[in-house]
């Protein structure tokens, strides 16, 4: 009977060590879900081919698009300025900085396809999450990428994005700040469809 009990107790405490594992787990494991795809994406031969450009990066968007939350990063992008908009200019502006920042982290990130993946580590604090990763080049140079992510019900979400240190939201914070002030809100927002025009108008040729 007592080989029993302390049988059950162990199984327990098992199963509970288990339990907190896959929920300390969360943030890293969709975090890998997620690049993994996007690798799969980089790595598939046909898409490859340079008349395939837009097809892949169409690819890897959708899978961005699913893990970004670009409603929270363009809060904290805007700052104290995002206050200030009207909810039509909200409405313009996310897509926009979604756009913005999604061709950024595609150029950067489309060179990487037979690097080698290293998870180095994962902070969780409330329904704040950090996954820490760094890309291993043949030439064993080591890229840090750092996913800031936010809990929504059962889903992580990256609201920040730091490349060798760099924080796209930061930097792009201090970017759009500095417009603003120095001339205004629309300016900002003209550069931003002329960029869009640029980039789009540059996939065509």
């Amino acid at each position: 009977m007592r080989e029993i009990r302390l049988y059950i107790c162990i199984s327990l405490i098992l199963l509970a060590l288990m339990a907190a594992s896959a929920i300390a787990g969360e943030p890293a494991d969709q975090m890998r879900h997620t690049i993994d795809s996007v690798l799969d994406v980089l790595k598939n031969k046909e898409l490859k081919k340079p008349e395939k450009t837009k097809e892949r990066r169409s690819a890897i968007r959708k899978l961005v698009d699913d893990r970004f939350d670009f409603e929270e990063m363009a809060k904290r992008s805007m700052a104290m300025h995002w206050q200030k908009r009207t909810p039509d200019e909200k409405k313009e502006f996310i897509p926009l900085y979604s756009d913005l920042l999604e061709r950024s982290y595609i150029k950067k990130i489309e060179g990487y396809t037979d690097e080698e993946i290293i998870y180095t580590g994962e902070i969780i604090e409330g329904e704040y999450a950090v996954v820490k990763t760094k890309i291993r080049t043949k030439r064993n140079i080591e890229i840090p990428i750092e996913y800031r992510l936010l809990r929504k019900s059962n889903k992580w979400e990256v609201y920040d994005v730091a490349i060798e240190g760099v924080s796209l939201v930061n930097n792009y914070r201090t970017q759009f700040n500095k417009i603003i002030r120095s001339q205004s809100y629309q300016e900002l927002v003209k550069r931003m469809k002329n960029k869009q025009e640029e980039e789009l108008f540059g996939e065509t040729q």
